[in-house]
């Protein structure tokens, strides 16, 4: 299949078509079988159409993955932030967190670890300031 782009020299407007082979277009011409698509007029011919090559290497930086890679990099930031000015206290972040709460004395690191959804909704209930943010691996290549 070939697809050239075609011109009516009477009404000037310029559409697109299939052919089977490259001298499909002179046969079908030649039968007065080619017909414009606004005006119906017969006299129609080919234009310069520019040729649609095949990429075969992948764009590696679409919007999409540009705006994923920005995302991932800020949550590493944020990562590696929250590692260097909290405390970790693992799967205990529940009590520990309850325990700052609920101390009168003012500790100098917050902290960060795991909790349950069901964990974090309770500590919220109760007055004490939690967020849950995405906690991205580190690439290893």
């Amino acid at each position: 299949m070939i697809k050239y782009l075609l011109k009516c020299k009477d009404c000037e407007q310029e559409f697109e078509s299939w052919f089977s082979a490259s001298n499909e277009y002179d046969r079908l011409l030649k039968l007065k079988l080619l017909n414009c698509q606004s005006c119906d007029s017969i006299n129609v011919e080919k234009s310069l159409m520019s040729p649609n090559l095949l990429n075969t290497k992948k764009k590696k930086d679409t919007k999409e993955n540009k705006k994923y890679k920005d995302i991932r990099q800020k949550l590493s930031d944020y990562k590696k932030f929250v590692k260097q000015n909290f405390e970790y206290v693992g799967e205990n972040f529940t009590y520990k967190a309850r325990s700052i709460h609920y101390d009168k004395k003012k500790q100098k690191k917050g902290i960060y670890g795991s909790a349950s959804l069901k964990d974090i909704q309770e500590l919220k209930e109760e007055g004490i300031e939690t967020d849950i943010i995405p906690w991205i691996e580190e690439d290893k290549n």
